[in-house]
C-alpha cells in the first residue's frame, strides 16, 4: 500500500462498522504529522466529551462544474477529519437548481474525489444504494427522515464499487453519491411544517421586486396571509399551476434584521425544468441554504465544514432547523477561509468563462487549476494533500502564492518520478573518434532518491543530440556546459570536447563535432577525471520523436481578477508545443506515471496519445523560474 501525507499521528478512537482503520505502525520514514487546526481542535474536544457517537462530515458541491483545488483543501479537510478521528465523510451532491447543473459535472465530481482520495482515505467514503431515498422512522417518539451511509459494503469497497457498479459476481450493491434531489419529498414536507406553524409564507413578487424590498428592509404585501392560504397556494406550485417566477416560498423572520440573509429568505422558487436526476417530477425547487441544512440533518452530518462566505448564512441555516422541531440532534455549521491562488481564478464562472469561449481546451485543460487539469498536467493527489496541508485551515481569508503549491508538486515529483532523458531543442552532436556503426549500452539510474527503483540501459552511439541551450560560441564568464574547445561530461557516458562548429549558409549552428575520452566512463581509466558541467544527450539513431506541451501560469499576474477584465492578463506563452528526442524507453510510458526529463522539468503522458504519437505534458520545471524573473525586475 502506498502511503502519503496525514498518515501519520491518526487519532482514530472510534471505527463504524464495515470501516477500516489507519495504524500508525504502518507509518514510513519523512511522513508529516496529523494536522493541527482551529476544526480539528474542536472535533477532537467533541470526541473526547463523547458528543458524538461517531464523527460525521460531508463534502457536498454543486455540480455546476468541474471541481477546482479549491475544492481539493476542502475534500483534504472534510475527508482528513474523517479519516483521523475514525468517522465517516459523505459525498452529495448539492444539486438543487435545474438550470446550471449536469451529468457530466455529477460524472467528474466523482472522477475527481476517488482520485484524489485512494489509498488515503477511501475507507471513510459514506454513500448510499442507488435510488435510496430517506427511510421514514421514530425518533424520540417523532416522526423523522433519515438516511445514513450504505455500511454492508463501506468504505474503499464502496469507492471502488462506486467507480465500477456492481461487481459481476453479483455479491455487491449499486452505490451512488447521496443527491440533495433525493430529498424534495421530506424538504416539501418540511415547507409545509415551517407554513403550518406561521414561519413562511407564498409572496407574488417577482425576482427582482423581491431583492428590492429585501435590500429596502421593505414588508412584502403578501407576508400575512393566513396559513391555509399558503398551504393551498404552495400545494398549487408543486402541482405546476404557476409559472416560473410568479411566486415563491419565504421564510418568516425579519425583514428588517441586520444580516440581510435573515430578511425573509427564499425558501423555494418555481422553476420549469428538467433535472439531471429527477427528471420532469418537481416543478419547485428549494433554494440552497434550506436545502443543504436539512440535508445535513437527514444524513446525521455532525459537523458541516463551509467556507468563509458562508458564515453570514449560518443564522439561517441554525433557524431553519431550530424552527422544525426535529428530534435528533442538528448538526452545526463551522466555516474555513477558502483557497484563493495566486496568477489564477477560482471561479466557477469565470473558468467556465474560459472554457466556453475556448481560451483553453476545455475543463481539463492542464493550465487551469481545476483538479481534472492538474491530474492531466501530471499532478499527483500526494501533491495535492501535501499543499493542502502546508496552507492550513485559518478564519482569515488570504493569497495563497502560487509557488506554494509548485513546491508540493516538486517535492512529491522529486521523491517519485522515473528519470528519463530527452533533448527539447536538439542539437547534432558527432564524436568524430567514436567508431561508426557501432552501438553501445549504459546503465542508467531511474531514481536516485529511491534506491528500489533500479536502473535501465539506454543506448550510445556515434551520433547525439544536445540541448541547444548547452552550447554557446560566445559564451559568457562562468559557462560550464559545452563551448569551442570545452569539456563536459555526458551523463552516464563519455567526457567530450569541441573541436568544431558546423553552420549552414545562414550562419545558424547545425552540427558540433567533438573527441571523446574514451577512458571516462564508469570503470575507465580516467572516469575520476573532473569536469564543471555534465549535460544530458540522446543517441540520434534510437531516439524517440514525442510532442512536448510546455504548461506554464495560465495568466501574468498574481490577481488577474482583481481589477478589470481578468481575460486581458492572460499569459500568451502559457502553452508552447514542440517535437522532442527521447530516450526509446520512453515508448513503453504508462499514463500514471510521472518522469523528469533530466535537468529539464516533470513530465506525464496525456491521454490523447498514441502508440504512434506520445505527447507528454509538462507538469512543472525543475525551478521556479518565475521567482528569477521577478529578482530580475
Amino acid at each position: 500500500m502506498v502511503r502519503h501525507l496525514f498518515d501519520s499521528g491518526n487519532a482514530s478512537r472510534y471505527t463504524p462498522p464495515g470501516f477500516m482503520t489507519t495504524q500508525n505502525s504502518n507509518l514510513t520514514p519523512g511522513q508529516a504529522p496529523t494536522p493541527s487546526d482551529f476544526i480539528r481542535d474542536i472535533v477532537a474536544q467533541h470526541v473526547a466529551e463523547g458528543r458524538y457517537p461517531q464523527i460525521h462530515t460531508r463534502f457536498p458541491p454543486e455540480p455546476n462544474g468541474y471541481l477546482h483545488i479549491g475544492h481539493a483543501k476542502s475534500i483534504c479537510l472534510n475527508f482528513g477529519i474523517a479519516r483521523e478521528f475514525g468517522g465517516v465523510c459523505n459525498l452529495r451532491m448539492d444539486d438543487t437548481n435545474p438550470a446550471k447543473e449536469d451529468v457530466e459535472y455529477v460524472d467528474s465530481i466523482q472522477e475527481d474525489v476517488n482520485w484524489l482520495i485512494a489509498g488515503w482515505a477511501d475507507d471513510r467514503l459514506g454513500l448510499k444504494l442507488k435510488g435510496k431515498t430517506p427511510d421514514k422512522i421514530t425518533s424520540n417518539g417523532k416522526p423523522d427522515f433519515y438516511l445514513p451511509p450504505h455500511r454492508e459494503h463501506a468504505g474503499a469497497q464502496s469507492a471502488q464499487l462506486l467507480a465500477t457498479g456492481p461487481d459481476p459476481q453479483n455479491t455487491g450493491p449499486a452505490l451512488e453519491p447521496f443527491y440533495a434531489s433525493d430529498y424534495f419529498g421530506p424538504l416539501y414536507e418540511y415547507a409545509l411544517a415551517l407554513i403550518r406553524k406561521g414561519k413562511a409564507y407564498v409572496c407574488d413578487l417577482t425576482p427582482d421586486e423581491t431583492d428590492e424590498y429585501r435590500r429596502q428592509a421593505k414588508e412584502s404585501p403578501f407576508r400575512n396571509r393566513s396559513v391555509e392560504e399558503n398551504l393551498d397556494l404552495f400545494t398549487r406550485m408543486k402541482q405546476g399551476e404557476f409559472p416560473d417566477g410568479h411566486r415563491s416560498l419565504r421564510a418568516k423572520i425579519d425583514v428588517a434584521a441586520p444580516n440581510v440573509w435573515m430578511r425573509d429568505p427564499l425558501l423555494y422558487r418555481i422553476r420549469h425544468a428538467e433535472h439531471h436526476h429527477t427528471g420532469n417530477q418537481w416543478c419547485i425547487y428549494p433554494m440552497y441554504d434550506f436545502a443543504h441544512c436539512l440535508s445535513d440533518y437527514l444524513e446525521g452530518i455532525t459537523h458541516s465544514i463551509c467556507t468563509l462566505e458562508f458564515e453570514v448564512h449560518r443564522p439561517l441555516y441554525d433557524w431553519i432547523l431550530e424552527n422544525l422541531d426535529l428530534p435528533r440532534p442538528r448538526p452545526h455549521q463551522y466555516e474555513f477561509a477558502r483557497l484563493n491562488l495566486g496568477y489564477t481564478v477560482m471561479s466557477k464562472r469565470k473558468l467556465l468563462q474560459l472554457v466556453n469561449e475556448g481560451l483553453v481546451a476545455g475543463w481539463d485543460d492542464p493550465r487551469l487549476p481545476t483538479i481534472s487539469g492538474l491530474r492531466r498536467r501530471g499532478v499527483t493527489p500526494a501533491a495535492l494533500r501535501n499543499f493542502a496541508y502546508h496552507i492550513g485551515i485559518t478564519k482569515y481569508n488570504g493569497l495563497t502564492d502560487v509557488a506554494v503549491l509548485e513546491f508540493a508538486i516538486r517535492e512529491d515529483l522529486n521523491r517519485h518520478a522515473l528519470r528519463r532523458l530527452a533533448v527539447l531543442r536538439p542539437l547534432k552532436v558527432v564524436i568524430t573518434n567514436y567508431p561508426e556503426g557501432q552501438t553501445e549500452t549504459l546503465a542508467a539510474v531511474n531514481n536516485p532518491e529511491d534506491a528500489a527503483a533500479g536502473k535501465r540501459q539506454i543506448p550510445f552511439s556515434r551520433e547525439l543530440f544536445i540541448e541547444r541551450d548547452d552550447f554557446m560560441e560566445t559564451p559568457p564568464p562562468r559557462f560550464f556546459r559545452l563551448k569551442p574547445g570545452g569539456e563536459v561530461r555526458l551523463k552516464y557516458a563519455y567526457i567530450i570536447q569541441c573541436q568544431e562548429v558546423v553552420k549552414d549558409a545562414a550562419g545558424n549552428i547545425i552540427e558540433l563535432r567533438c573527441t571523446a575520452d574514451l577512458d571516462s566512463k564508469t570503470g575507465g581509466a580516467t572516469a575520476s577525471r573532473k569536469v564543471k558541467g555534465t549535460i544530458h544527450w540522446v543517441s540520434a539513431a534510437h531516439a524517440l520523436d514525442i510532442e512536448c506541451r510546455l504548461y506554464d501560469r495560465l495568466f501574468t499576474v498574481p490577481e488577474p481578477d482583481a481589477t478589470g477584465d481578468f481575460k486581458q492578463h492572460l499569459n500568451p506563452h502559457s502553452l508552447e508545443v514542440i517535437t522532442a528526442k527521447a530516450e526509446p524507453s520512453l515508448r513503453e510510458a504508462q499514463p500514471e506515471a510521472r518522469y523528469q526529463f533530466e535537468r529539464l522539468a516533470y513530465f506525464a503522458l496525456d491521454k490523447e496519445s498514441t502508440p504512434g504519437k506520445l505527447v507528454f505534458n509538462r507538469t512543472i520545471t525543475l525551478k521556479d523560474t518565475w521567482a528569477k524573473q521577478a529578482q530580475q525586475g
